[in-house]
């Protein structure tokens, strides 16, 4: 039976990866969990044979989809106290190289299907005045890599909303966290991640080489789904929770070193700046 007092958790693309691990571990303590997937019959594995699992198909760029899965939630569950907006996937091209129609189903998936998805939530925890939103977005929230420009986009463009959300929310009593993961052993490159090779030479050296190196690397990533999802668990647990969850040391490095970059840069054009405003 599940426990009525346990915090209700609502995870997005939980087929494989991060998804996947985090529901694993929410349902093993108990927690009633909807577990989602464009075919529901990926995550039969989490849902079979548990009182505390709700298995949904759920396609996040379908608005009708969206709000049955939330309306079905609160009808089994009575609320949804985490949301875990996971799905989504990669895209990699060099900029000119990037194909229209690719660019925009990646931001149906990763920025307008997790904005919609938002909101249909937020009325529940706002009537509670009580909620967690963990928006999964990654290193590439903070810095674009060669190849990997139009998925950062995604990325910058869910930071900069999660950053209003959190201003908006808070004094409903409504976190807002970011959980920014470096590289981690999932099967992301495998299964997630499409790609337009670069034929045009003078991209070779940068964005060329680097998606070459991408698919290659699968399976030797530093990072451990499972810590992962257990450091997602514990920041819900915080009176205090963090705007930002950084994820292992390649992108806590990496971030670090480019916010120092970046407010170097800033200060070393000071005068500049200011000097934008009108005489005083």
């Amino acid at each position: 039976m599940a426990d009525v007092s346990a915090p209700v958790w609502f995870i997005t693309g939980c087929s494989t990866g991060f998804g996947h691990e985090l529901a694993k571990l929410t349902l093993d303590r108990g927690w009633p969990t909807v577990v989602t997937a464009r075919d529901k019959s990926r995550v039969a594995d989490l849902a079979d044979g548990r009182d505390n699992a709700l298995a949904l198909d759920l396609d996040v760029t379908d608005t009708g989809q969206i709000i049955a899965a939330v309306k079905a939630a609160e009808e089994k569950f009575g609320r949804i106290d985490v949301l875990v907006n996971n799905a989504g996937y990669g895209y990699q091209a060099a900029i000119e190289e990037g194909e229209e129609d690719e660019i925009r189903a990646m931001f149906d998936a990763n920025v307008f299907g997790l904005f919609a998805m938002t909101r249909a939530v937020l009325p529940g925890m706002r009537a509670r005045r009580k909620g967690h939103i963990l928006n999964i977005t990654s290193l590439a929230g903070f810095m674009g890599l060669p190849g990997s420009g139009y998925y950062a986009a995604t990325k910058h463009a869910v930071e900069g909303f999660s950053d209003a959300l959190a201003l908006e929310t808070a004094p409903l009593g409504i976190k807002v966290t970011c959980v920014e993961p470096g590289p981690f052993r999932t099967d992301w490159a495998g299964r997630s991640l499409r790609q337009t090779p670069s034929r045009i030479a003078d991209y070779a050296e940068t964005a060329g080489a680097r998606m070459a190196t991408t698919s290659g690397y699968s399976g030797r990533q530093p990072g451990d789904p499972v810590r992962a999802g257990e450091a997602m668990i514990r920041v819900t647990q915080t009176e205090n929770a963090p705007r930002h969850l950084v994820l292992g040391a390649f992108a806590y490095d990496n971030i670090t070193r480019k916010l120092g970059e970046r407010r170097s840069q800033i200060e070393a054009l000071k005068d500049i700046s200011l000097g934008a405003d009108f005489p005083q």
